[in-house]
């Protein structure tokens, strides 16, 4: 099998950085997804990422993540063994060894979580994720949409107990996990949706984890370089900024396992005099600008320092933050019938159709 790269200790802080970026605000605190790959690595050996297509079409590949309220998982650290438990737990019920580990999705700590099991267990990573982003219920994956199953999964929490789900359909096990989730302390982690290799092939959203190390290289460099990196960060993505303003109001709840409310801005500089409003739950899901929507999931959402270019997730919003927030196109399968009503804005309750954003609008000046 052909190694795309090797990843060391050092270069999870890029992954750890970019996966922020594209988490869309969610996905938990990378900060500590980067400290748990890490340790792993460190006491284990670097992990090898995979281009997907180098996977034999029956081999088995699994995705491993954690779920929870991103409030909560700045607070409740995970004991370490977890994911290894849940990736192991499933590989007996499922009655073979899996041959590949792969990301949940690709934002804050689910960017740098499989890393943990790829470390321990020598099994490569693949490049490539089920969202191209974080969205905030496992039904939410391009996996479903080619017809794989959700479970059996196992979750485990950090007190050392698990559960084993079959479900009917994806979205029920979105529900059942959350409930076991929101009893588990508001976080668990988990091991799921097991495929072969010709199905990742179709469904993987590919080049991810690249594209995570590329956004954290891209941002160090250019605050080295004393360049602009939010222009930095525009530039490799092709996104545009659709506002620069400062927190004014803060209203956040943690609600059924999610990180839910809204944040209020007021414009600085070329925008000042315009009012700005950020949705979240867990991840950004809508902008309103002067009252009007400019952009809804799936399309991505991300807030950046205006000064550093750090990515802010949703729970580390806070009164007089000063933040650039840009905009960029979802991966095409979530502009489909299928995805649009799997992720799209009357999902989440928002009585508002998708209008697909593209580049070259994304930063177009208010009118």
């Amino acid at each position: 099998m052909k190694i795309k790269r090797t990843v060391h200790v050092e270069d999870m802080e890029d992954i750890a950085t970019g996966g922020a970026i594209l988490g869309t605000g969610g996905g938990g605190d990378p900060y500590v997804g980067k400290l748990m790959a890490q340790e792993a690595i460190r006491r284990h050996a670097p992990v090898k990422i995979v281009d997907v297509d180098e996977l034999a079409d029956d081999a088995l590949v699994v995705p491993v993540c954690m779920m929870g309220a991103p409030t909560v998982m700045t607070e409740k650290i995970p004991a370490g063994r977890e994911l290894i438990v849940a990736f192991r737990k499933l590989e007996e019920l499922l009655g073979r060894r899996i041959d590949a580990v792969l990301c949940g999705e690709a934002g804050g700590v689910n960017s740098t979580t499989p890393f943990v099991v790829a470390a321990e267990t020598g099994l490569p990573l693949v490049d490539g994720d089920g969202m191209g982003r974080a969205f905030p219920e496992l039904q939410m994956e391009t996996f479903g949409m080619f017809g794989v199953k959700a479970t059996p999964m196992v979750l485990c929490d950090d007190k050392g107990n698990s559960l084993v789900l079959d479900t009917v359909s994806n979205a029920w096990t979105e529900r059942l996990a959350r409930a076991a989730t929101v009893e588990m302390g508001g976080s668990a982690l988990l091991a799921f949706y097991a495929m072969d290799g010709a199905t990742a092939k179709k469904c993987v959203v590919r080049g991810t984890l690249g594209l995570t190390a590329k956004l954290g290289e891209t941002l160090r460099e250019a605050r080295a370089g004393h360049r602009d990196p939010v222009a930095a960060i525009v530039d490799e993505l092709g996104a545009g900024v659709i506002f620069h303003g400062r927190i004014k109001d803060i209203e956040r709840r943690t609600v059924g396992g999610f990180a839910r409310g809204k944040a209020r801005f007021e414009g600085v500089d070329e925008w000042k005099g315009h009012d700005f409003r950020l949705d979240f739950q867990n991840e950004f899901l809508v902008a309103e600008r002067d009252g009007d929507i400019v952009v809804t999931t799936p399309d991505l959402i991300t807030a950046l320092e205006a000064e550093s270019g750090n990515p802010v997730t949703a729970d580390a919003l806070r009164y007089g933050l000063r933040l650039k927030v840009l905009a960029l196109p979802c991966n095409p399968l979530w502009r489909t019938p299928q995805g649009i009503d799997l992720v799209g804005p009357r999902y989440f309750g928002y009585d508002v159709d998708y209008r697909p954003l593209e580049p070259a609008t994304a930063g177009r000046p208010c009118r």
